[in-house]
Order: structure tokens, then sequence, then C-alpha cells
């Protein structure tokens, strides 16, 4: 298992969902759970990361249009071609 950067993927892991239809739209956000060894594709589910109300300081804080910016940036906002 392995994420669009290719960096293992593992059960546990903080992860953001791009969209498979918007190139670098972020579509989710939360905990991997539940992913079976051997597939990148359609594999595993998303927990909420953060139940509740957390306080925010700007200045420790991106938008997520900058971050999927980022993701562009990076050629990081385009699905891989299945195997």
């Amino acid at each position: 298992m392995h994420y669009r950067n290719g960096r293992p993927a593992a059960n546990g892991d903080k992860v953001i969902q791009l969209s498979t239809t918007e190139p670098g739209k972020i579509v989710g956000f939360g905990i991997l759970y539940d992913a079976k060894p051997g597939n990148d594709y359609c594999n595993g589910n998303l927990a909420p990361a953060q139940p509740g109300v957390t306080g925010a300081c700007m200045c420790d804080c991106l938008h997520v249009d900058d971050l999927a910016l980022l993701l562009q940036d990076a050629g990081l906002d385009k699905r891989p071609a299945g195997k």
C-alpha cells in the first residue's frame, strides 16, 4: 500500500484524501484504518481525526486551497494510472 507520492501507507496514519475527479481538491482528512496490504486503490477507511472543538492560531494553519496548490506544484494533484 502506497500513497500518491510513493510513501508506504499504514493503518493509523493521519492522511488527507484527494478528489478522484477534481485534480488537487482535498475532500477528506482522517486516520486510515482497515486498509489491506497489496492494494493502492479502493482500500481502507478514514476515521475522523479530531473530535470536538480545538482552538487555532492562524499562524499555525494553512487554508486547504493553499495546500492543494502546493500539491499541484509538486505534481501530486493528479491520480496515478491504474495498474
